[in-house]
């Protein structure tokens, strides 16, 4: 018998159960069977657990979308991969928090030797989400400013990393001091205390009163207007996310008329949506990672039976870097 968390119903961190389970002994053609050594813990995790995004299948339901671990097993019409292979993944479907589970093989890509299992599980969902904002959605530039909501958290910190080493200059938002010295640390050129500070007028001061014509906003609820302040005109507003709750609803030509402004609720999994791109996103990553340019910041681990208490730890906001849960 295995080990997995179960939700039998959408709502708080207590939703989530450890439950025994068994595996069917036929392996599905095209899947591998992946013996877990880490998971990744991200806030769409939380959104899943909560009900603010629609569950792709009936309760009960295993969450989690990203994990590595060791291939065990494979499929027919698997060629690939091979048992043994150490491999990581960061999309659905659902079922990443257990000890045992099969897997999609054209979702999963192997892991590199220079990268063990937690700082996959940490980084590949993190890493690919800053790379399709940085490279393709919106192609920054050397030397050009961009605002980054949350800069000292899990993808923010890859996000210093990677705007540092294309040589664009990051404005990053945090709400302790500390959290600011970790981003400055990780390659952010300026910092915004929005707790003491003023977002918008900093942003200002900054760019000599141009604006931005980007900015990347992960946070949602609380920060959706300051984001918008901050744009010059034809700007970007790029959200990604939102930790802070859902954004309410908005009038369009009072928010985006006046500056000719565009706006993007992407995802990952709609720029990653076949083998081909998700290999090109997943290699970029890891050569970033291979030439020291990024690094991985793993602030807590926590066990497999206490989920409920990651979910909880990464809801309070006052967490820096990626969290990782262990089978």
């Amino acid at each position: 018998m295995f080990r997995k968390i179960l939700m039998s119903n959408t709502g708080g961190p207590e939703v989530l159960e450890y439950k025994e389970y068994s595996m069917q002994e036929k392996i599905n053609d095209e899947d591998l069977r992946i013996e877990h050594q880490s998971i990744g813990l991200n806030y769409i995790d939380t959104y899943h657990r909560s009900g603010v995004y629609p569950l792709p299948s009936d309760l009960p339901i295993c969450p989690g979308i990203e994990a590595s671990g060791k291939i065990i097993g494979l499929g027919d019409k698997v060629n690939d991969f091979k048992v043994g292979d150490r491999i990581t993944y960061a999309s659905p479907p659902l079922g990443a928090y257990c000890e045992v589970r099969d897997f999609p093989s054209n979702k999963a890509v192997k892991i590199p030797d220079f990268i063990d299992y937690d700082e996959a599980a940490s980084i590949t969902l993190k890493g690919m989400t800053v790379e399709y904002l940085f490279e393709r959605l919106y192609t920054l530039k050397k030397d050009e400013y961009f605002l980054f909501h949350a800069a000292a958290g899990g993808v923010g910190l890859i996000a210093c990393q990677w705007a540092k080493s294309i040589g664009a200059r990051m404005i990053g938002t945090v709400s302790t001091q500390s959290k600011g010295d970790l981003a400055l640390k990780n390659g952010c050129e300026h910092i915004i205390n929005y707790k003491e500070e003023d977002v918008t007028s900093e942003v200002m001061k900054i760019t000599k009163n141009k604006g931005l014509q980007v900015v990347y906003d992960g946070v949602g609820k609380d920060t959706f207007d300051t984001s918008i302040s901050c744009l010059n005109y034809r700007g970007l507003m790029v959200s990604f996310g939102q930790s802070s709750g859902m954004i309410e609803k908005k009038d369009l030509h009072k928010t985006f008329n006046p500056k000719s402004l565009y706006y993007t609720r992407p995802t990952l999994m709609h720029y990653n949506l076949n083998n081909d791109e998700l290999k090109l996103s997943s290699e970029k990553l890891f050569n970033k990672i291979k030439n020291k340019e990024i690094k991985t910041n793993i602030s807590d681990k926590f066990k497999l039976k206490d989920a409920s208490k990651a979910h909880m730890k990464l809801e309070s906001r006052n967490t820096t870097g990626s969290i990782v849960i262990k089978p």
